[in-house]
């Protein structure tokens, strides 16, 4: 079985259909959460007692129609301005995936939300409004998305009711972002014309745009191919604790549960414990739903092994002719997301995988200006919300990849000791 094409079983229940993990990004009044709200409402994902609360607030608000966008302002102060400050999460289903949306804030003062709520993403949809063009939040919002290295970028130009729905305004904006798009590393880039408020393209074909021929938002969504966004060349599996029944049916089992950072494993293959260097065979890879003949990145599972070695949490299994580097030194992009800066020689507790150290800052190479993409060599005042190249030096070598390669062995979280607040997040740079 080639390891390039892993493909996710047939879905027999709602358990078992694939997920797509998605954040939203965009300009303040873009109508990031107003597509979201239709893509819920349309889809038929919204309760009765959530519609009448919204058709009562947009009457209270004096509206002569239902705003779709209060489905998704969970907050009072985002209610009261009509903006999104907190990333809020939204889940729903369709008889072919489930979805998890994130949806970030647009202010430039909230770079970390944005940050904290792609990590994990799939799929980034960019709004872009029909009538402004490519904008500096535009391109801030891309660049994050390819430091992230998020596989797939849908660029939803919205508004297009505003340009009478226009071929010719689409084609503009759509030659604008490519234009900006070719300094970025994004894999797959897309293009969909709607309108939020009216529905236009979202979840159902727009009778306004006979000009576009390509799928809508949720047809999209529901098919584009996530199966091999994973790693599934280097196996990677950080051990998070250790299984000892103390039963007496399962008297002498000692298993290693954790969740599958990269790769494929199965019963019968050599590997190896890092960072002791102990080989050995897999004996059994386990479930709740019984033992499987083969397990993938990012299923969570419980190992066995033939020879009883002393593993704990913190560890990884690997292949032996495919180890991850174990470093000190550590090249990192950084987010910082607290306001108050780093400490020159504090220390931070570092968390990767299920590993932990203490770290501190041997030198801050340069920031990043995310509106021009240039590098600010002279200026190095870290502060909230800044992007910057760093080095860190830890207590002890942990087991990492380039983020490229694997982002679950290539990202890190910085925690201050004395509050224990995440202060940063960490993109390793080879």
């Amino acid at each position: 079985m080639s390891t390039n094409n892993i493909q996710p079983k047939e879905s027999n229940s709602y358990l078992d259909m694939q997920l797509l993990r998605f954040t939203t990004a965009g300009s303040v009044d873009d109508g990031k959460s107003t597509l979201i709200g239709r893509l819920l409402f349309d889809s038929k994902s919204i309760f009765q007692d959530q519609m009448d609360a919204v058709e009562s607030s947009s009457t209270k608000r004096g509206l002569d129609h239902v705003d779709l966008s209060l489905l998704t302002d969970g907050l009072k102060d985002e209610r009261e301005q009509g903006i999104t400050i907190d990333v809020a999460y939204r889940y729903f289903a369709t008889p072919k995936r489930k979805f998890i949306i994130a949806d970030t804030p647009g202010h430039i003062q909230y770079t970390r939300n944005m940050v904290t709520g792609a990590s994990t993403a799939n799929l980034a949809l960019l709004l872009v409004d029909a009538r402004h063009g490519v904008i500096e939040q535009t391109c801030r919002h891309s660049f994050i998305a390819s430091l992230l290295q998020i596989p797939h970028v849908v660029v939803c130009i919205n508004k297009m009711d505003l340009v009478d729905y226009s071929e010719e305004a689409y084609e503009k904006v759509v030659a604008e972002y490519k234009d900006f798009a070719s300094k970025l590393d994004v894999k797959d880039i897309r293009f969909i014309p709607i309108s939020a408020l009216h529905g236009d393209n979202v979840v159902n074909r727009s009778e306004n745009m006979d000009w576009y021929q390509g799928e809508t938002l949720l047809h999209t969504l529901e098919t584009i191919h996530i199966g091999s966004d994973q790693n599934h060349i280097d196996c990677r599996f950080p051990v998070q604790t250790v299984i000892r029944p103390h039963s007496d049916e399962y008297h002498d089992y000692r298993g290693y549960a954790g969740r599958i950072a990269g790769g494929v494993f199965k019963p019968g293959d050599d590997v190896m414990v890092l960072p002791s260097g102990f080989t050995s065979k897999i004996k059994s890879v386990d479930t709740l739903d019984g033992p499987l003949e083969e397990a993938y990145a990012p299923m969570s599972v419980t190992m066995t092994l033939e020879d009883d070695i002393d593993i704990s949490r913190g560890d990884m299994i690997v292949r032996p002719n495919n180890q991850p580097e174990a470093k000190q030194d550590i090249d990192v992009m950084l987010c910082w997301l607290n306001q108050k800066g780093p400490v020159p020689r504090a220390k931070y507790v570092i968390r990767h995988t299920t590993n932990e150290a203490r770290c501190m800052f041997k030198d801050i190479r340069y920031k990043v200006d995310i509106n021009t993409l240039h590098r600010l060599e002279d200026d190095k005042n870290i502060g909230a919300n800044d992007i910057a190249r760093v080095q860190l030096r830890t207590t002890k070598p942990l087991l990492v990849d380039a983020y490229d390669q694997n982002r679950n062995t290539g990202s890190i979280i910085l925690v201050d000791e004395a509050t224990n607040e995440t202060v940063a997040a960490g993109m390793i740079i080879d």
